[in-house]
């Protein structure tokens, strides 16, 4: 699944600059023209990134930052400040009101694609587009090509996405409730149980590994085993 970003940004052209460079650069981009509207898309749909203009009407850029990270369903949400405002002062203060980066206007489509993944494998590794190894486990997002041991393993695109994110926190544990938020999304309503589905379904695809690889923690959740 493409990775999605929120572009908040009051200028229509510079708007739509950054969007068309998004999607040319294969990602999904959703726009808003200020804090507010910002505010009313990610109640209905939490993107993997946000860019957020500094100088917003009404609502400024810088608050509307601070008040991503006051809030606990945004509170990890990877945010890039895009401004034509370069001084030190103007930068550490973006910092320090909860943006992960910093991007000065005039920048150039590659420099924001690389400072959108910088981010992302800080904040979001699942998200971001790079290659990603475990063990025998080698995962290619941009291909979409999965392999064991260097034979290749055809999976279906949600079980691709689950073990995309199972990738990017090897050994952790997470719920189904955790599960479902990173993977399905905070927006959908689906059950738990359904987890338990392609967790079954990704052991199969992954063959007589699967089992060893995807590990069940009883009470808690799964795990992607680290290797020994």
């Amino acid at each position: 699944m493409a990775t999605h970003a929120l572009v908040v940004e009051d200028d229509s052209a510079i708007q739509e600059l950054i969007r068309y460079t998004l999607e040319k650069s294969g990602m999904k981009a959703t726009t808003a023209g200020s804090a507010e509207e910002a505010l009313a898309a990610l109640k209905s749909v939490l993107p993997d990134v946000v860019l957020i203009d500094w100088m917003l009407p009404k609502m400024s850029g810088m608050a509307l930052a601070r008040q991503l990270r006051e809030s606990s369903r945004t509170e990890n949400l990877p945010i890039i400040m895009v401004t034509a405002r370069g001084e030190e002062a103007d930068r550490v203060a973006g910092l320090e009101q909860g943006a992960d980066d910093y991007l000065v206007k005039p920048f150039s489509p590659r420099e924001l694609f690389a400072r959108i993944q910088a981010v992302l494998r800080r904040r979001a590794p699942h998200a971001a587009e790079t290659s990603l190894t475990v063990g025998p486990i080698h995962l290619d997002p941009i291909s979409h090509e999965v392999t064991i041991d260097g034979q290749p393993v055809e999976l279906a695109p949600t079980e691709f996405k689950l073990l995309r994110f199972f990738l990017a926190h090897p050994g952790r544990v997470f719920s189904r409730t955790q599960v479902l938020d990173q993977v399905w999304g905070d927006h959908v309503f689906i059950e738990e149980r359904t987890v338990d589905v392609r967790i079954r379904r990704l052991r199969v695809a992954l063959g007589p590994k699967g089992e060893e690889l995807v590990k069940t923690v009883r009470g808690a959740g799964y795990k992607l085993a680290m290797p020994r």
